[in-house]
């Protein structure tokens, strides 16, 4: 008699992506802590510590088409425990640095070992779930948008306790055995038959790969607007800790719900939970209203929260509401963005070139430095402007240009699948 065959239980595998998301989430969210204690110890350069910053956000983001390769080849598992051992090391290396070479090489493992999590776990969501390609995108990616609000208050009290390196070394261990022990439990994705994807949005018939979709124009359209949106999110997760020191805000004790804390730990968590709570929401509603839709709305309120940091980031609510929105309205961009990857490039090679469209992050994270270059003397108004412009800009692109060239993209795509099935069925006959 035959034995039924059994399937992994695809939603206990998304959350276990979601949990290697989330404890990985501190290397990126938590890094804004460690700055200012950083130059009070060396006094070294802002700018030259926030290097380090764009160091780890380039290795974390331009390895992932390669971890890719290896999930593909290897399965997720041991493409997460490596990353896993990559994060710990870095992490103790971070809190013996004592020279910015070291902190650069400590950040390099730092990225590369972020990048195989993140890498892998959201390509995974998306072979799990093809039926609900938007939504499981958004719940792996907030995992790790909101991640770090788990964390950030006894990192920073760590941190204010026992130093900075401490806390370094610290969680680098305990973040990496937690995504092993995950990791564990962790096989190539395995679907019941008849499990397909159910288009709600315009979808691509035709399946292109990674080193087809780089010799599209539209995918370079696709990638300008991610970097243009990212650049914002990026530079204020990487400097709403230098911004509220030089306001004057970061000890400000403020009570939220019968618990206070000083102002940026409070903001950070805020922000966090902003940042992980869009993605999951975008993703869903991109599913219902349309990729571009949605992204015209939230790259206009990513446009408004950083014109009212501006305006009212002085003032401790303001500072508060406007960072929150900030997050909140760029972290969406990783649910939204290989959801339309996926949409228009096809889904046999989805993870594929969802990690090449990725590395649009590592390109923002070029602007990072000159964030702090612009802002030299406590003057954040012109990058927050900067930013600002950025993000109108990309909204209007994905609304009045994508929109429409991406739908003739994939009605022309359609087209020629159908009619080569005409041809073959014809054949057949």
């Amino acid at each position: 008699m035959a034995t039924q065959e059994k399937y992994p239980n695809r939603w206990v595998q998304l959350a276990l992506g979601i949990i290697c998301m989330a404890t990985v989430a501190n290397c990126q969210y938590g890094w804004t802590l460690f700055v200012a204690p950083i130059e009070d110890k060396y006094h070294w350069a802002r700018t030259a510590i926030q290097l380090s910053f764009t160091i780890f956000l380039f290795f974390e983001t331009w390895l992932v088409p390669l971890e890719g390769w290896g999930v593909d080849k290897f399965g997720p598992r041991p493409v997460i425990i490596f990353g896993a051992i990559l994060v710990t090391i870095g992490w103790i290396i971070c809190s013996k640095a004592s020279s910015l070479g070291v902190l650069y090489f400590a950040q390099i493992l730092t990225g590369a070992g972020a990048g195989a999590v993140y890498g892998t776990c959201s390509g995974n969501s998306l072979k799990w779930f093809p039926d609900k390609r938007g939504l499981a995108a958004g719940a792996t990616a907030a995992g790790f948008g909101g991640g770090a609000a788990i964390t950030v208050i006894p990192v920073a009290n760590m941190i204010n306790t026992s130093g900075y390196e401490q806390a370094f070394f610290v969680f680098g261990i305990v973040q990496g055995i937690i995504i092993t022990c995950c990791a564990l439990f962790m096989p190539r994705a395995k679907l019941p038959p008849g499990t397909k994807a159910v288009p709600r949005v315009i979808s691509s018939k035709k399946n292109y790969n990674p080193a087809q979709i780089v010799r599209e124009p539209l995918f370079w359209l696709i990638y300008v607007c991610f970097v243009g949106v990212a650049s914002g999110g990026i530079m204020a997760t990487a400097s709403f800790g230098p911004v509220s020191r030089d306001y004057g805000l970061d000890k400000i004790p403020v009570t939220c719900l019968g618990v206070t804390l000083p102002l940026l730990t409070m903001a950070m968590s805020i922000d966090n939970i902003c940042n992980g709570a869009s993605r999951p929401i975008m993703g869903y509603l991109s599913d219902r209203f349309g990729r571009e839709n949605i992204m015209f709305v939230v790259f206009m309120g990513e446009a408004a929260a950083l014109l009212g940091l501006v305006f009212w980031g002085r003032q401790p609510l303001g500072f508060m509401f406007f960072a929150g929105m900030t997050f909140a309205c760029w972290g969406e961009i990783f649910s939204l963005f290989p959801s339309m990857c996926a949409d228009t490039f096809g889904s046999a090679n989805a993870a594929g070139n969802a990690g090449t469209l990725y590395t649009a992050k590592g390109t923002s994270s070029l602007i990072v430095p000159l964030a702090a270059g612009l802002a030299k003397g406590g003057n954040w108004n012109r990058t927050f402007v900067l930013s600002a412009c950025i993000a109108a800009i990309c909204s209007c692109l994905a609304l009045f240009v994508l929109k429409p060239w991406r739908r003739r993209f994939i009605e022309n795509n359609n087209k020629e699948i159908e009619a080569q099935e005409a041809a073959a069925a014809a054949a057949a006959k």
